[in-house]
Parts: C-alpha cells; sequence; structure tokens
C-alpha cells in the first residue's frame, strides 16, 4: 500500500498549490480520502474529506473557500487545490485513506512565506 503526496513546496500569499495523492495497493474507489495538515507545535487537524463516489466533501471552516478537494477513481488519485494561500497554512500536508484500513502518506511540506 502506498500513498504518494506532492505538489507542495513554497509559495507566496496569496498565491496557488495543487497537491495530488497518488494511491497504490488498495482498492481505491471504496475508500474515503482526506487530506490532514500538521503545522509545527500543533496536533494534526483534517482540512478536507471527500466520499468514495466523490460526491460528498467536507472542508474545515478555515480552508472554506479556497480549497478544493476532487477525485478520479480511474487514476486512483486525489487531488486539493489551494487558492488564497496565507502563512497559517504553513504545515505538511498527509493523504489519508479510511475505509476498513487506515492508511497515511508521508506528507508533503506547504510552506505559505513572503
Amino acid at each position: 500500500v502506498q500513498l504518494v503526496e506532492s505538489g507542495g513546496g513554497l509559495v507566496q500569499p496569496g498565491g496557488s498549490l495543487r497537491l495530488s495523492c497518488a494511491a497504490s495497493g488498495f482498492t481505491f474507489r471504496n475508500y474515503v480520502m482526506s487530506w490532514y495538515r500538521q503545522a509545527p507545535g500543533k496536533e494534526r487537524e483534517l482540512v478536507a474529506a471527500i466520499g468514495s463516489a466523490g460526491g460528498d466533501t467536507n472542508y474545515a471552516d478555515s480552508v472554506k473557500g479556497r480549497f478544493t478537494l476532487s477525485r478520479d477513481n480511474a487514476k486512483n488519485t486525489v487531488f486539493l487545490q489551494m487558492n488564497s494561500l496565507k502563512p497559517e497554512d504553513t504545515a505538511v500536508y498527509y493523504c489519508n485513506a479510511r475505509w476498513t484500513r487506515d492508511y497515511w502518506g508521508k506528507g508533503t511540506l506547504v510552506t505559505v512565506s513572503s
């Protein structure tokens, strides 16, 4: 089983990034997919989640209207489009798959700074 995140990096405030999470080794279409993040000195928090069919999404209040979560079950990939980034979005972002098992990626660092 693998969840491989990509797309992180350094961006200025107000900028955008698109994170991807490529999954393998399990039946992707059955799993709820989520992104979590953990900022330095803080607990890991849920950013956004999407249902197995892609029709249901929910977002943390702090990212509503700025982040969009989507998935492509044909490509076993989930995407997090992040717009209007703020310094407080700086964190390591983790991909999570949950159904009968709970899988995690190793994370990708997003730094929002001028």
